[in-house]
């Protein structure tokens, strides 16, 4: 397992050995619900009986139905490994580790914290930040955590267009586009439609 894991990590870029990415996922999967919650225990007796008469199913998953955690917590475990610390932050944009830390405290930058902050590398290009990205952070919902901003911003979205294709927002600022359209988007997260 141990090679064909790395094999998987290699393929998709990842610059972890495979144990490191494994305490990653156990790590991430202890930070989610439990394995087998029961969902009717969020909502009161009135709600649940409006969830129910539409048709939702609030009854605990069953042993042999797959664990729908297994990919949040791969998209954790990735949005982990590929983060920057301040310091590699700092270096990568050729500054202090005290602006990195100012720029997040402004809300120049995004991150989380976990023993020292941790910046997804999504905002970052080879040569500095992602254009236009002060104005995609504004917009940003407060309660929207990182792995949901990761995930729209390399989602495509049919909203942005390059070459009749929809791009993911990051490839929409990276090629000169207007980052208010992104702004408006990302501004819906966590909204119901």
């Amino acid at each position: 397992m141990s090679i064909a894991l790395e094999n998987v990590l290699a393929k998709a870029g990842l610059k972890v050995d495979a144990d490191e990415f494994l305490t990653l996922v156990e790590d991430a999967a202890r930070r989610l619900s439990p394995p087998n919650p029961d969902p009717s225990h969020y909502f009161s007796a009135d709600q649940r009986a409006a969830l129910t008469d539409v048709g939702l199913d609030l009854s605990p998953r069953s042993e042999d139905e797959p664990d729908f955690r297994a990919r949040t917590v791969a998209a954790h475990a990735v949005l982990a490994d590929s983060a920057l610390s301040v310091l590699e932050a700092a270096k990568a944009l050729g500054v202090d580790d005290s602006r990195i830390r100012h720029r997040l405290k402004e809300g120049r930058l995004t991150g989380w914290k976990d023993q020292g902050w941790r910046l997804p590398s999504w905002q970052f290009t080879g040569s500095g930040v992602l254009p236009g990205l002060e104005v995609v952070l504004r917009a940003v919902p407060e309660d929207q955590p990182a792995l949901v901003v990761a995930a729209f911003m390399s989602t495509p979205q049919s909203d942005l267009v390059i070459n009749d294709h929809p791009a993911t927002p990051r490839q929409w600022l990276l090629s000169g586009g207007d980052p208010e359209h992104v702004a408006k988007l990302v501004a819906t997260l966590g909204s119901p439609f």
